[in-house]
């Protein structure tokens, strides 16, 4: 499935695709990952919107996928491998 990166503010949300789950990462400056969710279908900006003054970064990468379930596999695998700072341990 697709991928895409845009700056993580208003404007850079607005240009992201709502028609697919997706896992996204927020990512910072010099590209390490602050954060790592998904997002059902419908709901990928609102969700990513809801970050925004919450968790630092500059860029939000998403990849999307063609369900939720997959997305979420991911997701684990990611904050396992990555340990993003502002994600929940034990989640």
């Amino acid at each position: 499935m697709g991928k895409k990166t845009t700056t993580f503010n208003k404007t850079g949300i607005k240009k992201l695709p709502n028609n697919k789950p997706v896992l996204y990462k927020i990512k910072t400056e010099s590209g390490n990952t602050n954060y790592v969710g998904k997002a059902k279908r419908g709901r990928v900006q609102e969700r990513i919107r809801e970050h925004i003054g919450k968790i630092p970064g500059t860029r939000v990468q998403i990849e999307q996928f063609s369900s939720i379930k997959d997305a979420g596999k991911k997701e684990g695998n990611v904050i396992k491998k990555s340990q993003p700072k502002y994600n929940k341990k034990g989640k």
